[in-house]
């Protein structure tokens, strides 16, 4: 798998992705959690169609700033961008922006798994 692969994925901010709902705080924006897991999706998705038939990725960790709050109604992107790979480690730079407003950045840890095995350590 090569660096520099990249994946924008995109939502809009709705009431069930509110720090309210989703327990993270109490105010109707945009919840920390959603924002990551839309970090998440990104990088998921990037790398996806190179993956050897039966493997997927999983998360093993993630860092970011949430620098501003984003209000129910707005889109919000979040870009992942491969930029290291360590045998069954890859390694993303993660942004999450509201246009062209910076959201929040971190990095972000995936591990490429057999999915059979996986799935068999339940």
């Amino acid at each position: 798998m090569e660096t520099g692969l990249t994946y924008t994925s995109r939502l809009t901010v709705t009431e069930d992705k509110t720090a309210i709902a989703m327990g993270s705080g109490d105010m109707p924006v945009l919840a920390t959690p959603a924002m990551l897991a839309l970090m998440e999706n990104a990088a998921m998705l990037a790398v996806a169609p190179h993956l050897p038939e039966g493997s997927t990725t999983v998360g093993g960790h993630i860092e970011s700033s949430h620098l501003r709050p984003t209000p129910v109604g707005e889109e919000v992107t979040a870009t992942a961008t491969l930029e290291r790979v360590d045998g069954r480690k890859l390694f993303f730079h993660v942004e999450a922006r509201q246009g062209e407003l910076l959201l929040g950045e971190g990095t972000h840890l995936r591990f490429v798994v057999d999915r059979g095995k996986f799935m068999g350590k339940l």
